[in-house]
């Protein structure tokens, strides 16, 4: 049935009565919304039994707000009114097609499990970088196996001794007494 304009008024309609609802946020002087418009389009066509729509960030500020929708174009896929996917860009046609297999093929029982559980976050996914496992003392230089004693000079060996005595002149032999 194409794509169907969302606003505050029809969006938790449209959400409540529908499975699965693709969002598209745009706004008419952004052009990679322009580039995306027509893949949303054709995504719609695709998959007739799930509901595209779009929503004018321009006209629809205050709704676009309620989602945090911080830079367009914005991709936001709810099944049963629960976000399962959101992200800021353009996507190729192709990829389009595969985050829709993905989101319509998801349990939503187990989803609707991990919220009430309270699991539904991103601590699932955090990432321990445990670097104690990374013993960098394997690659400890111990310098003490250069001993650089052999590369020692002994400057006593050569030391050169200048004995200034034999060239000490006495002034005493050639003062000049002026007896005047």
């Amino acid at each position: 049935m194409g794509t169907v304009e969302l606003t505050k008024e029809n969006f938790a309609e449209v959400a409540s009565t529908n499975d699965t609802v693709l969002v598209d946020f745009w706004a008419s002087w952004c052009g990679p919304c322009r580039t995306f418009g027509p893949i949303f389009e054709q995504a719609a066509l695709n998959h007739p039994d799930l509901v595209f729509g779009k929503i004018d960030t321009e006209a629809q500020q205050e709704l676009a707000g309620s989602f945090g929708i911080q830079s367009i174009p914005t991709l936001m896929i709810l099944r049963q009114q629960v976000i399962v996917f959101s992200q800021p860009g353009a996507l190729p046609g192709e990829a389009l097609e595969d985050l829709i297999s993905q989101a319509v093929g998801l349990d939503m029982e187990e989803v609707h499990r991990e919220i009430a559980s309270g699991q539904h976050d991103h601590g699932d996914h955090e990432h321990h970088h445990d670097h104690g496992a990374h013993d960098h003392g394997a690659h400890h230089h111990d310098h003490g196996d250069h001993d650089h004693g052999a590369h020692h000079h002994d400057h006593g060996d050569h030391e050169h001794h200048h004995d200034h005595g034999a060239q000490d002149h006495d002034h005493d032999d050639h003062e000049h007494h002026h007896d005047h």
